[in-house]
């Protein structure tokens, strides 16, 4: 069956040159964004339920952008002042460059892995005499508490914002030709708003070995997967099965 409209579940993308505008333009097809979830920060006075007292940590893990922003929030609501001398230990050099928005980057102590979170131990491990906070969501991947652990360092998890999964009811009558997931978190959001969903011939695309797992263990087909040798991104997935089953258009 020929594609003609897509469904992606994550916000539009905010640059101008996203492939996916360039994937919608070269194969003629209508491509929508909708977010299946959100994030939604938690407030300071749950926070110091947790027994969390930022006065306490010379050191600050921060895995994503939305990291990034939860813990300044709660900074700021806790009249917290972020002293010069902290330092910041950053997944990737894209959260690193977010962190520009809230501080001065060349007068600060920032380290940055490469992507992955086993790609910070090393710096984390020289630096053990420091005292972390791992500001973080309700969804952690177990592999982080894991790593630190193995590190031997003094660490706290602080859970500073949630994944809250989206109202969608306004789509119930509508349907794409493919739906577009990126995280287990998705799957449950198409499953809480629409509990009676049945694939017909809606073809689905994942990205990630767990999203499939989770796609699958609700009984779903999974029809376009990445990221793959072949295909390392999801609009390149896209592309080479729009390729296939919109031949002879």
């Amino acid at each position: 069956m020929k594609v003609k409209t897509i469904l992606v579940s994550q916000p539009e993308p905010k640059i101008e040159n996203s492939p996916y505008f360039d994937l919608s333009e070269k194969q003629k097809v209508k491509i929508d964004f909708r977010p299946f979830i959100h994030v939604e920060g938690v407030p300071s006075k749950e926070i110091r339920q947790q027994k969390i007292d930022l006065t306490n940590y010379t050191a600050i893990i921060l895995t994503s952008r939305n990291a990034v922003d939860h813990f300044f929030r709660v900074a700021e609501e806790m009249r917290f002042k972020v002293p010069d001398s902290m330092k910041y230990f950053c997944q990737s050099e894209a959260v690193a460059f977010y962190l520009q928005k809230y501080v001065v980057y060349r007068k600060r102590k920032i380290y940055v892995g490469k992507r992955n979170f086993i790609d910070l131990s090393p710096l984390i491990k020289k630096y053990k005499g420091e005292t972390f906070l791992l500001p973080t969501t309700d969804k952690l991947k177990p592999s982080v508490p894991e790593t630190l652990n193995g590190l031997g360092v003094n660490w706290k998890e602080a859970v500073f914002y949630k994944t809250v999964i989206s109202d969608l009811s306004d789509l119930e009558n509508v349907t794409y030709d493919i739906l577009v997931f990126f995280s287990p978190s998705g799957i449950d959001s198409l499953f809480k708003n629409f509990p009676k969903f049945k694939q017909n011939n809606t073809r689905i695309a994942v990205f990630g070995n767990t999203t499939i797992k989770a796609v699958e263990a609700k009984g779903l087909r999974v029809d376009i997967a990445a990221p793959t040798p072949e295909t390392p991104s999801m609009t390149m997935a896209l592309q080479k099965y729009i390729d296939k089953a919109n031949k002879g258009k």
